[in-house]
């Protein structure tokens, strides 16, 4: 161990910048930071350079001696020493040279390198079989999907928090631990799940009354490979049988026999439900390498001080096992430090013994259902409190970019997209840039939120060469493609960052964004009126809003007053009727119900101290969600 000082770096390399604050039971402290090397020492990826960054001053480094892969070099590096870019974001963050490309945040940082060790040996199927089906395992952001939110940052917190407060009194268990137990307990839905519940359906029948054991192949030519790591195949259930082929061998062609006529007519009603084998289902993905280390270590503090307790933990406590079986998890959790536990068998596995788990709310919350009837109640609603739809003038509507004159990266028209579209993409950035271009200073630093392919981001830079801009954005190949037009052009005053934006916490003068979908434009005025920054954002997709862990709808004290949720949802769901192809009336009335809802919003930011104008886009043909929300603190 050494402490880093003027590390030689070439265009090649990329950093991984962890947390430390300490280490115990295997475990590197924050959690985040044990999931990211337990991933790295399992996909036997070593090209990446790892600093850790003590949370205090000075680090004693032989506390380190026993949670790290002697396979993985880490050097310590000071927080003053980090990167500028570092420095603005929450860690874990991954850094490309030559300092002005990362990506930020546990499940940002764990997709890339199990993508990163794909590239470099493609003959690691079973790494990037990590990302689960279509390569969406905690792709979504923690604010959208509740199980991102419960694997990424929910439970690790809880888990160290457990550990902080964790005394010789009985505990009080986590809630998320609770919610997890009980979404392991959930029937698994998997993109082939009718064939494969037949395929089990056949598997009770062939096996009578009971348990339904594996008489015959229910999984029919899908050989499992024997291995010390893996249970024999005539003690599995389907589930496990379909779970373990897939870790050890690759799956052979499905049989073209035809299931039994019995089978093949059954009702999808009366077909049995599949049982959680991992964390998603039944296959080993990311979740379960994100929820070892931190499922291990509460079951350590469960052991040693309240080992009564464990029996409330069935299905967690199999799923612990279970893991244990896969290739190569064994291996990693002993180079890490990770000393699993010999837990004994738990039979109790319903719900019924376990009434509490009732009470736990769950993990996918459902979403209100579709309601019935128009907007106009609603709105007669609002105009009876003086609430009517008023657009505030345009400061401009004539004012245009030149954009013949202007290099050909900074048009969108570089981009893969039509004529036609690329018109409306440079009218819709006329109208973004005109405001902004207004309100910068020289020095000013300028965000732009949900940044996809820089269409904003890179005119502001090129626009504003005084000032720092700095694109964010979830999607890898958006950004990738931002940052190509942005090399062409050899801009040096601009950032990219890879990341959901709540991960970024660098000081900023104006927060900017097109087309954020749903919540996402919420998040960026609440991120702008947290550093008292401008805003300029042009909602889009007002169907996907609904209550999240931050958000409540409506948001302004005065809508509140007048509307409840549901009604607010109707005027969300209307705003989202305004294609051209609509009639002119409906769209009118789209119109005016997306008013409603960024009135709304503008309301909100009023009460905390904000001058806020909705504004409708020039000429309104632009795009159908036309709006400007622009914000500016008192």
């Amino acid at each position: 161990m050494k402490k880093m000082k003027g590390i030689k770096k070439t265009l090649t390399e990329e950093y991984l910048y962890l947390d430390f604050s300490h280490q115990t039971e295997g475990c590197i402290f924050p959690l985040h930071t044990s999931v990211t090397l337990f991933l790295l020492s399992y996909c036997d990826y070593k090209i990446l350079k790892v600093c850790l960054v003590p949370t205090k001053e000075s680090i004693d480094s032989s506390l380190l001696k026993d949670g790290l892969s002697p396979d993985i070099e880490i050097q310590i590096i000071s927080r003053q020493e980090l990167p500028p870019i570092v420095q603005n974001c929450c860690l874990p963050v991954v850094v490309e040279q030559p300092d002005n490309f990362c990506r930020a945040g546990l499940a940002v940082v764990l997709r890339h390198i199990i993508q990163k060790s794909y590239e470099a040996d493609p003959s690691k199927k079973e790494i990037v079989e990590l990302l689960g089906f279509k390569k969406t395992c905690l792709k979504a952001c923690a604010e959208v999907s509740q199980w991102t939110r419960l694997c990424e940052l929910t439970i690790p917190l809880a888990v160290e928090n457990f550990l902080r407060v964790s005394s010789d009194q009985p505990p009080t268990i986590p809630v998320e631990i609770l919610q997890l137990e009980k979404k392991l307990s959930e029937p698994v839905r998997v993109h082939n799940d009718d064939k494969l519940r037949r395929q089990k359906l056949k598997q009770q029948k062939a096996a009578g009354v009971g348990p339904p054991l594996a008489k015959g192949k229910a999984t029919s030519k899908v050989p499992i490979q024997e291995t010390s790591e893996v249970l024999d195949s005539s003690s599995k259930s389907l589930e496990l049988q379909v779970a373990f082929s897939k870790l050890t061998v690759q799956e052979e062609p499905a049989t073209t026999n035809r299931e039994p006529s019995h089978i093949r007519k059954a009702k999808a009603s009366d077909l049995p439900p599949l049982e959680h084998v991992f964390a998603e289902g039944l296959y080993f993905t990311l979740a379960d390498i994100v929820l070892l280390p931190c499922i291990h270590l509460f079951l350590v503090i469960i052991c040693k001080k309240f080992s009564e307790k464990l029996v409330e933990f069935p299905l967690l406590a199999s799923w612990y096992q279970r893991i244990q079986e896969v290739p190569r998890v064994k291996t990693t959790a002993a180079r890490c430090g990770i000393q699993f536990l010999h837990l004994p068998e738990l039979l109790t596995t319903s719900n019924e013994q376990h009434p509490n788990l009732s009470e736990v709310p769950g993990v996918e919350e459902q979403n209100d259902p579709l309601f019935l009837g128009g907007p106009r109640p609603t709105m007669t609603k609002l105009m009876e409190k003086g609430i009517e739809v008023m657009f505030s003038p345009h400061p401009c509507p004539t004012w245009t970019l030149d954009w013949d004159v202007l290099p050909a990266a900074v048009s969108p028209k570089e981009g893969k997209m039509s004529s036609d579209r690329a018109l409306r993409k440079q009218q819709q950035l006329n109208n973004l840039v005109y405001v902004v271009t207004n309100q910068a200073k020289p020095g000013d630093r300028i965000v732009d939120f949900c940044s996809g392919g820089g269409h904003v981001g890179i005119v502001l830079a090129h626009m504003l060469p005084l000032c720092q801009v700095t694109l964010i954005e979830n999607k890898e190949l958006s950004l990738i493609r931002a940052k190509k037009r942005s090399d062409e052009l050899g801009l040096s005053n601009i950032w990219f960052i890879q990341a959901n934006m709540e991960y970024f916490t660098g000081m900023f003068n104006i927060g900017v964004a097109l087309h954020a979908c749903g919540v996402a434009t919420d998040m960026v005025i609440e991120h702008c009126i947290k550093t008292r920054a401008s805003f300029v954002t042009c909602p889009c997709c007002y169907g996907f809003i609904q209550n999240t862990s931050k958000f409540n709808f409506p948001k302004s004290e005065q809508f509140k007053k007048t509307l409840s949720y549901k009604e607010h949802m109707i005027l969300c769901r209307f705003a989202d009727q305004t294609a051209v192809q609509l009639p002119p009336q409906r769209r009118l009335i789209g119109k005016q119900c997306m008013y409603l809802v960024d009135l709304d919003r503008a309301r909100a930011a009023e009460e905390r101290g904000y001058s806020v104008q909705v504004i409708s886009m020039e000429p309104e043909s632009c795009s159908p969600k036309n709006n400007m929300i622009v914000g500016v603190p008192i």
